[in-house]
């Protein structure tokens, strides 16, 4: 699979006068997800040319994002789960920051379903067998409906990153706003423009894109959990 054959995974919407970026994985593709978090030598891979140098010959991004909160030494603040790796665990007690602003949630590729948002302390009790993991929080849609704690007039405003799963759960929607939005706004993105059941926050001031089929590739500082789309042979 070549770039070309990727170009479609990911466009620009824009919704209340903000663009979004958005790369949309449906259920037949769901096999080309992938997180990562360390590589081979057991240290964070931490950016966009990492995680391409732990591609295969003929396997290409075809995008890439932040996938949770971690701490300095990066490793994810709740549970994170890959094929080949398992890191942290599952959190249901609420705390400071936003990922303690409860409810928070698991996005969850291969169990019951190609793609869930389940939230947190369901996924502690039902102990799915996702392939791929990673928690983060709040959630910003919960079974259609926004977070409770979202304030429509807030003045928090970051660019911010997220994943939300359609109601038939067969397609995982991942975003991150072009400008700095609100929780409220950046879930009404979700809801109402794409028309998510679940969504998950992954972060704010750290969020950034990979997205050849944009040209974007958003640099910064080191991250920990990352998850993208690789296609190939």
């Amino acid at each position: 699979m070549t770039l070309p054959a990727m170009a479609d995974i990911c466009e620009t919407r824009t919704f209340e006068g903000t663009r979004y970026s958005l790369c949309t994985v449906t259920t037949d593709r769901q096999d080309g997800l992938r997180l990562w978090l360390n590589g081979p030598d057991g240290k964070a891979v931490g950016d966009f040319n990492g995680v391409r140098g732990t591609l295969a010959p003929g396997e290409v991004l075809g995008f890439a994002m932040n996938a949770g909160m971690y701490h300095p030494d990066y490793a994810p603040v709740g549970l994170f789960r890959s094929d080949s790796e398992e890191a942290g665990h599952i959190v249901t007690a609420g705390g400071d920051g936003n990922f303690g602003l409860l409810p928070n949630g698991v996005f969850c590729v291969g169990a019951r379903a190609p793609f869930q948002v389940i939230e947190s302390r369901r996924f502690a009790r039902a102990q799915p067998q996702c392939r791929l993991a990673t928690q983060s929080g709040p959630l910003l849609v919960i079974d259609g409906e926004l977070h409770p704690r979202f304030l429509p007039h807030s003045d928090s405003r970051y660019i911010r990153n997220g994943v939300g799963v359609s109601r038939d759960m067969q397609t995982a929607w991942f975003a991150i706003s072009d400008a700095p939005v609100t929780f409220h706004q950046f879930a009404r993105f979700f809801r109402d423009e794409l028309g998510a059941r679940n969504a998950l926050y992954f972060d704010g001031s750290i969020s950034r894109l990979y997205a050849p089929g944009l040209r974007r590739a958003d640099w910064g500082r080191r991250m920990g959990p990352i998850i993208g789309y690789v296609g190939g042979p």
